[in-house]
Parts: C-alpha cells; structure tokens; sequence
C-alpha cells in the first residue's frame, strides 16, 4: 500500500512538472506573439549563437590557413634564379662553369648562397656607407685592393645588400686592385662554333673591348686570340680566358 502510495505521488508531481513546463511554454508564446514576433525563442537564440561560434571559428582557421601560406609563398617570389661566380685573387673559388640556383634578393645574398653550396668562407664588416665584403676565402682587403661585385658585366653604384637581383641576372664577386681609373676588366667568354670561341673584356660600366693579348687556356695549353677570338681544337677540359691585369674568365666546356 505504502509503495502504491509513493508511486502515485510520484505520478502526479511529474504531471504538475509538465503541466508547469507547458504552462511556461504557452506564456512565452503568446508574449512572444503579442510583441509581434520580434523575440526569439531561448533554443533558436541558443542554435544562432553556436553557429556564429562555428562560423568564427571556421573564419579564422581560413585566414590562419591563408597567413601560413603566404608565409611559404613570399621567399619564394622574393629569390631570383641567377648565375653566381666567385673569382678569387689568384684562382676560381665558385662558379666558373655556369651556375643557376635561387640566390635570394639581393647580390649580397647571392654571395652568401654560393658560399653554402661552395663551403668557402666570407666576412662582411659594417662601414658608415653600410655593409661591406671585406673577405672571401682566405684573403682579406687590404689598402685598396679588395672585394667587389658586378651584375650582368656592370658595377652597380650602391652597396651588394641593396642591390635587388632579377631571374637571370649574373652575378661575379671577384678580387681587385683598384686605381685612378677604377678597378681591371672583367673577361667574359662565349663559344661561337665547336671549339671556337671569343672573349671580351667588360669595364666597370658593362661596355665590351677586346681584352689585348688574352689567352685560352685549355689541356694545358694556351692559345693566343687574334681579336678576342681562336678555336682549341679537340679538347677534354674546360676553356677559360686570360688576360694581363684583367679578372679571368668564365668557363666553357
């Protein structure tokens, strides 16, 4: 009798409960009708803020994902492919026979890449005109004879962090004695048929000369050029041009 009792107190609180829920259901409607609908219901509010929550959140994730790859992308579109030499006081360093690799923005920038890929060894002091080369390799500048760079035959009027590099620029740090006039020539060689080819030297404004009494040096050999130009004949090595006070070539197979 006693659990019978309970059961049936039990049955009717839980109806009151629901007749109460109900009642609360109904009084929120209608005042939410006699206000012309301009409320929102506590689970429709609840469902808009979390898909606001979601949207944010989805929001951020997307720029995040953006930022990251623009991060990515930026080195990127900042390195140009270029050529990069490195002539040093008395023999090639890097570089002789054409090389093209993503150097960074600037000529500076390109000697520090070669250096990694030619394990050599430079060293940049700060001057009151900026950052300066004052080694490379084993030798350091002294007097006025020191380090300097050109691009596409032309030596640049400001310092190597400042210049900004191009897709296919080629770039030559070499060792100089610098004079009155400037620093010496640089040679530049090019092959016009098989086993033939020509040499020009480039001051320091990039204007082409034939360089007097330059040399093809290949197997050993050297071979006088008439005008810049002379054929070597069969060959295994590579080809590289001299000349008295110029920088030496590039070479060619």
């Amino acid at each position: 009798m006693r659990k019978r009792l309970q059961h049936d107190a039990l049955r009717r609180r839980g109806a009151m409960g629901g007749a109460s829920q109900g009642r609360r259901e109904r009084t929120y409607a209608l005042s939410y009708v006699r206000e012309g609908g301009r409320g929102v219901a506590p689970h429709s509010a609840a469902r808009r803020h979390k898909a606001h929550r979601v949207g944010a959140s989805q929001t951020l994730i997307a720029l995040a994902a953006v930022a990251a790859l623009a991060a990515l992308l930026v080195p990127t579109a900042l390195a140009a492919r270029v050529s990069v030499r490195i002539e040093g006081r008395f023999q090639p360093l890097f570089g002789s026979l054409t090389t093209r690799f993503e150097a960074g923005p600037t000529a500076l920038s390109a000697l520090d890449g070669a250096s990694g890929r030619g394990e050599f060894y430079y060293h940049v002091t700060q001057s009151s005109f900026g950052p300066y080369v004052d080694q490379i390799g084993k030798f350091a500048a002294e007097g006025s004879n020191g380090w300097t760079y050109k691009v596409n035959g032309i030596s640049p009027p400001v310092g190597a962090d400042k210049y900004q590099l191009k897709a296919g620029d080629r770039v030559l740090w070499y060792w100089a004695a610098f004079g009155p006039t400037g620093g010496p020539p640089t040679l530049l060689l090019t092959r016009t048929r098989r086993d033939c080819y020509r040499v020009v030297a480039e001051n320091d404004q990039g204007a082409d000369s034939v360089p007097a009494g330059a040399f093809l040096n290949v197997d050993g050999r050297h071979i006088r050029t008439r005008r810049g130009r002379a054929c070597v004949g069969r060959h295994r090595g590579i080809v590289m041009a001299t000349a008295v006070g110029a920088v030496r070539s590039n070479a060619l197979t």
